[in-house]
């Protein structure tokens, strides 16, 4: 099997001819422009990326469209809003600051990303900046930004992600609650978790 492997760059280059064109690389940059704005500003979804000792993490980060504040061209800051504690993504970014935003637009096959560093804020005034209902975050995730740019469409439109014939009914999928009763032998989740889930969710969504 080893001699299926692609071990090089070289090798691997070679395989994915011809080079990237201008469309592929002039779009990148370091900052944020206008027209890169209003696609940050519309967007109600990223997923978060974050390494650290234990490996990688990718988690999803959702809220009113445009959360991710643009504190500046160089500068984004994205509310860590209430949880479950596990905060697998901030342990990995008190420790190693690399960092991802990967932006996602309903309705558009474009998607943003943004590679940089990040570190957590607990500054009280920006903090409140943030709130909602009047429930702050208990930090702020900032992204001093060192690569920017839009992705082509080829991956929303292949997996037709936004087209409603398409959504799957989740009823033919295994609920959390029965997925952790699964795990835990029935000592915790089952049909009482999903029951309460939307009414705690409600109580606890900022």
């Amino acid at each position: 099997m080893s001699q299926h492997i692609v071990s090089s760059i070289a090798e691997l280059e070679a395989l994915y001819l011809p080079a990237p064109g201008a469309a592929s690389t002039v779009k990148v940059t370091d900052r944020v422009t206008p027209e890169y704005r209003r696609l940050i500003e519309a967007s109600p979804f990223a997923a978060l990326a974050t390494v650290g000792p234990e490996g990688i993490d990718c988690s999803p980060r959702g809220d009113k469209a445009g959360f991710v504040r643009i504190a500046d061209e160089k500068t984004l800051m994205m509310p860590d809003r209430r949880g479950n504690n596990r905060i697998d993504s901030l342990r990995n970014i008190v420790r190693d600051p690399r960092c991802a935003f990967l932006f996602l637009l309903p309705g558009s096959g474009t998607t943003m990303r943004a590679n940089g560093r990040a570190h957590l804020s607990i500054d009280p005034a920006l903090l409140e900046s943030f709130a909602v209902d009047e429930k702050a975050p208990r930090s702020v995730i900032v992204l001093e930004i060192d690569e920017l740019y839009f992705q082509c469409a080829r991956a929303i439109v292949r997996s037709e992600l936004w087209n409603p014939e398409r959504h799957i009914d989740p009823a033919t999928l295994p609920s959390p609650g029965q997925i952790l009763a699964a795990m835990s032998e029935n000592n915790v989740g089952g049909e009482p978790y999903d029951k309460a889930w939307p009414e705690r969710a409600k109580a606890t969504m900022w």
